[in-house]
């Protein structure tokens, strides 16, 4: 097809062989830096941020090869026509094309409205699934080849170009004879004759399927991304509300009320993770009891999120309503083990729970694979012998053994959950929350000893929440 001049406008001049060629070198190292990129970046096609990710590499890839394809016909000049059919018949291109390859992607056609005559390409033919050995469609033919849906689209521009003269810029989809459909991206101006008249219209025709593939999947993943990302915002929120709700509100001193004659100075702290986004199942507790006693507990549920924290919700709600019943530790936690073993969604978890008797300073504790209880007295510190337990929800029928420990006025007991102190609860970590004993020597209240372990503990980039709940021993 020769090259069109539109009235008043020369053709511009192509570039140098030289530029053209320093172009693709240019394009093609860039081609290869976003390909090393793409190739190291994991993806297993859970997360939706990594399919986002992959998609926008696939799609500055698609975009690379159609420039590289581009400016290498640029730079050698058009493709030779189109062999004609042979007499054994037409041999149709491939439905898939290579990714990079020009042929059948990029055609070319002019419509001669003087004569009524059309000129398409070789690579026309490909891009529309058509016989070569058939005449080129009219500009009144053309339109049956697009989904009825887009021929509106394409007769205005048409129409547009022909008329009014202006440019064509759009795209359609073909149904092509095989039964697939194609995205084709149109672009042409009109010719005008010598008299001023529309002669001609020249067109450039580009097959964007795999192009505009590769976006609807990016934004696609965009949005199942935001999707995911607002439901983790709303279940952080709903999960926060739960927490706070259901923990003791209360910080500082809780003295247990006259005329008895001895009192727990109590203070507790939740620390949330930094690292994740989502709300754990951390919890602690301290309730007065009709009886006299004082409950004291911490523990937690595996997992983040509403559910997590819904099932602790109701942990805690059995924990309070059993030791109000008057049910000792280890007796409460077999039955919270049953709980959890019967529970619509099956969870583990760890607990300790204690009861205080403040006439003779008598704790009764049993713990259910869960951190003991450190003691300090006198300067130092040391982790309570644990009795017989395993995990909330580990195994049916678990019996939970008890331990008692006879308490001084002075004394420090403090609880914590798994996630205070950072990695696992090994003797190195308990070891620094021993060594702390000299700094609750000289604390004051249970208070200032929690504001001691959040200054310890509590820094950046903690990957675990946690609670800690500190008793000491008034009277």
């Amino acid at each position: 097809m020769p090259s069109p001049v539109s009235a008043g406008r020369p053709a511009a001049q192509p570039p140098g062989r030289g530029s053209v060629e320093a172009l693709i070198t240019q394009a093609r190292r860039l081609r290869g830096d976003v390909d090393a990129v793409r190739r190291d970046t994991p993806s297993d096609g859970t997360d939706p941020e990594e399919r986002w990710q992959r998609a926008l590499y696939d799609l500055a890839l698609h975009q690379l090869n159609d420039l590289d394809a581009h400016l290498a016909q640029l730079r050698d000049g058009p493709e030779p026509p189109a062999e004609p059919a042979t007499a054994q018949g037409f041999h149709a291109a491939p439905a898939v094309t290579p990714r990079g390859s020009l042929l059948s992607r990029v055609g070319t056609a002019e419509w001669n409205l003087l004569t009524d005559e059309a000129t398409w390409s070789g690579e026309l033919y490909q891009i529309l699934g058509r016989d070569p050995a058939d005449p080129a469609l009219t500009l009144d033919e053309l339109p049956s080849l697009l989904l009825e849906e887009d021929r509106p689209k394409l007769t205005a521009m048409v129409t547009g170009c022909l008329v009014d003269g202006r440019p064509i810029d759009g795209e359609f989809r073909v149904a092509r004879p095989d039964g697939s459909v194609r995205t084709v991206h149109m672009m042409g101006e009109p010719v005008l004759g010598a008299d001023g008249g529309t002669s001609s219209m020249w067109a450039v025709l580009r097959d964007v399927s795999e192009l505009r593939h590769s976006q609807r999947t990016v934004r696609e993943t965009h949005d199942s991304l935001q999707r995911r990302r607002r439901r983790e915002r709303t279940e952080h929120r709903i999960a926060a509300e739960l927490q706070e709700a259901v923990l003791p509100s209360w910080l500082g001193s809780l003295s247990l009320p006259q005329p008895r004659p001895r009192a727990l100075d109590l203070a507790a702290h939740h620390l949330p993770a930094e690292t994740s986004t989502l709300i754990g199942a951390d919890w602690y507790d301290a309730l007065d009891l009709p009886d006299g006693e004082t409950l004291l507990s911490v523990g937690d549920l595996t997992g983040h999120g509403v559910a997590v924290a819904s099932g602790m919700a109701m942990l805690l709600g059995a924990v309070r309503g059993m030791a109000l019943a008057g049910t000792r530790p280890g007796e409460l936690l077999g039955m919270l083990n049953r709980l959890l073993d019967a529970t619509v969604q099956p969870a583990l978890g760890s607990a300790v729970c204690c009861r205080y008797r403040p006439e003779t300073r008598t704790l009764l504790w049993a713990q259910a694979g869960h951190p003991a209880p450190l003691l300090y007295r006198d300067g130092t510190g040391r982790v309570l012998t644990a009795p017989d337990g395993v995990l909330l929800g580990a195994t049916s029928g678990a019996v939970y053994g008890q331990a008692e420990e006879t308490l001084q006025p002075g004394d420090l007991l403090l609880l914590h959950t798994d996630g205070l102190v950072p990695g696992r609860i090994t003797t190195a970590a308990v070891d620094r929350l021993l060594d702390l004993a000299p700094r609750f020597g000289t604390a004051r209240t249970a208070q200032d000893c929690v504001r001691t372990v959040v200054e310890e503990f509590g820094g950046a980039g903690r990957e675990d929440e946690a609670c800690v709940l500190v008793a000491r021993v008034t009277e």
